[in-house]
């Protein structure tokens, strides 16, 4: 995923950030141990940041590691943060690690995907969730969005759709204010443009007809698979202070059951 160059300086770039954030300069003067004049010297091009400075500020503004590079380019350093295939040698135990987790979840469904939402790796409770979606949607390199919001996808067998898609589309937003991607603005244009397949939507709370609504603490994901309804919550997992682009921008999603029934259905296919 590239991020778009920008040629108004760090001072203008380090503003917009700290405005996203809503902090004033005084409160990241404070956070970063500088002095608010300091802050405002930097954000009019008065005073040139040193390297520690650029990178001290976006910590506090909690700025993505792909822009933080973009922040030390635009004020005349060096990248400090890698960028490095999965397919390096170097990334091996990287990939074995997340192989096992992928594979402790199973028989609950489980992925990785990369900041464009392309699909790095899945278990085998994930591949059963998407088994029958039009080829064309699993012909690398595979796209979570895609898959899941293509009327060809998984979109006919989710029975909340409507829903779903609202939380999916806004988790794409939430990205966009974060990140000045041109790949990512053309993924959501694209995805934001399919049209909805016609439906019911029974709604989260919906159980079996004559039953009580399942409590749900989560908003779920309701998918049909081999006749049943199975219901879903997500977690997503990122890492932990990372020092590379590729290795920040990636993301673990499990899904959880939501109600017995599905973890009965989950268990009975594992044996």
């Amino acid at each position: 995923m590239t991020t778009l160059a920008s040629d108004t300086g760090v001072g203008p770039l380090l503003r917009s950030w700290r405005e996203r954030r809503r902090v004033s300069q005084l409160e990241l003067a404070l956070r970063a141990d500088s002095s608010a004049r300091h802050i405002s010297f930097i954000e009019t091009g008065r005073s040139r940041p040193s390297e520690e400075m650029i990178l001290r500020l976006a910590e506090h503004l909690d700025v993505p590691v792909r822009e933080r590079n973009a922040l030390l380019l635009a004020g005349g350093y060096a990248p400090r943060y890698t960028e490095t295939s999965l397919d390096d040698p170097a990334m091996s135990s990287l990939r074995e690690g997340m192989q096992q987790l992928l594979h402790g979840y199973d028989p609950y469904p489980a992925i990785i995907v990369d900041g464009l939402y392309n699909v790095v790796a899945a278990n085998l409770g994930m591949t059963r969730l998407i088994e029958g979606i039009a080829p064309h949607l699993l012909t690398p390199p595979l796209n979570g969005m895609r898959i899941t919001l293509h009327p060809e996808g998984l979109a006919p067998r989710i029975r909340n759709f409507p829903e779903w898609r609202q939380h999916l589309l806004h988790q794409m937003e939430r990205q966009l204010a974060l990140v000045r991607s041109e790949e990512l603005r053309a993924l959501y244009e694209e995805v934001v443009g399919y049209p909805v397949p016609a439906g019911d939507d029974d709604g989260p709370g919906a159980g079996a007809p004559g039953s009580a609504p399942y409590p749900y603490f989560a908003l779920p994901l309701r998918i049909e698979h081999e006749g049943e309804v199975l219901s879903f919550v997500s977690s997503i997992s990122t890492f932990n202070t990372p020092m590379d682009v590729t290795v920040a921008e990636l993301a673990i999603e499990t899904m959880l059951p939501a109600d017995p029934a599905t973890h009965a259905h989950l268990q009975s296919l594992s044996l």
